[in-house]
């Protein structure tokens, strides 16, 4: 890997630590809402034993760091422990500027919102870059080693209702948790949303009796390549092509378009693509 991808790499890791820390220090901590994680059971620790988030952050994680080695690898393993430090450093950084319980707003709903809004995009950068900050996300992925079909965020979530729910036991009150479940709903659909990446792209399922026309017009102007699949129609018997076409999201309109210029009896299936690799698209070399 270039030494110019690695140092983006790390510095998107550091912002999206800084991230995570404002969240944490700034809305969740002082309104106790625990959203999950080992940052989340800080949260909870602070309020019962008065020890501060970054020392439980560092202490909890270590087994996790060393088991995460051993599944993961060591590169995984580096970025991790890169991560977690950050996440430490920063959350003792604010402690010192701002002290123990600075807070935004006091109001709930809205620390909830966006504590769970910065905090969830602060994981997904991390996460995008290959590492994560310790704790469920650390669990999940190594999960996820062993369940590649659960998402990393999917399997935080179930490990993260445990601590909500400790959470409100804690504070004896029922609406601690339930904001609490806010923000952790947040934090794993921003955090998914930032993994899934923003450049989504759409696959298209083409059955037509034009096959031929309509395949020459996408590659001619649209640019994109067509794939023939022999498909047979179970009721009628007959055997004709699925044309199966990926193309970005400024092209979907034209390419409807194009298709029933051609043919307006055309079948057309559509799907959503989060991820494309290969020519025209991501170079494999690039993930």
């Amino acid at each position: 890997m270039k030494k110019s991808s690695i140092i983006l790499e790390y510095a998107v890791i550091t912002l999206g630590s800084a991230m995570m820390a404002f969240a944490l220090h700034f809305f969740l901590e002082p309104n106790t809402i625990a959203p999950g994680g080992v940052t989340g059971l800080a949260v909870v620790i602070q309020k019962l034993m008065g020890i501060p988030m970054d020392i439980t952050n560092l202490v909890i994680n270590i087994p996790l760091f060393i088991a995460g080695i051993m599944i993961l690898g060591k590169a995984f393993g580096a970025k991790t422990a890169y991560a977690t430090l950050m996440l430490s450093l920063f959350l003792r950084l604010f402690i010192i500027f701002f002290g123990a319980h600075y807070t935004i707003t006091t109001d709930i709903l809205l620390a909830a919102i966006y504590g769970g809004v910065t905090l969830g995009v602060g994981i997904g950068l991390v996460f995008k870059m290959g590492g994560t900050t310790g704790g469920t996300d650390l669990a999940g992925a190594m999960i996820n080693h062993y369940l590649p079909s659960l998402s990393i965020a999917k399997l935080m979530m179930i490990l993260d209702l445990f601590i909500v729910a400790f959470a409100g036991i804690v504070e004896r009150k029922v609406e601690t948790a339930l904001y609490s479940v806010i923000a952790l709903y947040i934090v794993v659909k921003l955090a998914d949303f930032i993994v899934e990446d923003l450049s989504y792209s759409k696959a298209f399922y083409i059955i037509s009796s034009k096959p031929d026309r309509i395949g020459k017009r996408i590659i001619d102007e649209l640019g994109r390549g067509v794939t023939a699949i022999d498909a047979k129609g179970m009721y009628t018997g007959e055997t004709k092509d699925m044309l199966l076409c990926v193309v970005s999201r400024a092209q979907v309109v034209k390419l409807k378009k194009l298709v029933y210029d051609e043919d307006p009896y055309a079948f057309i299936m559509v799907s959503t693509i989060h991820e494309v690799l290969g020519e025209g698209f991501k170079e494999v070399n690039s993930v």
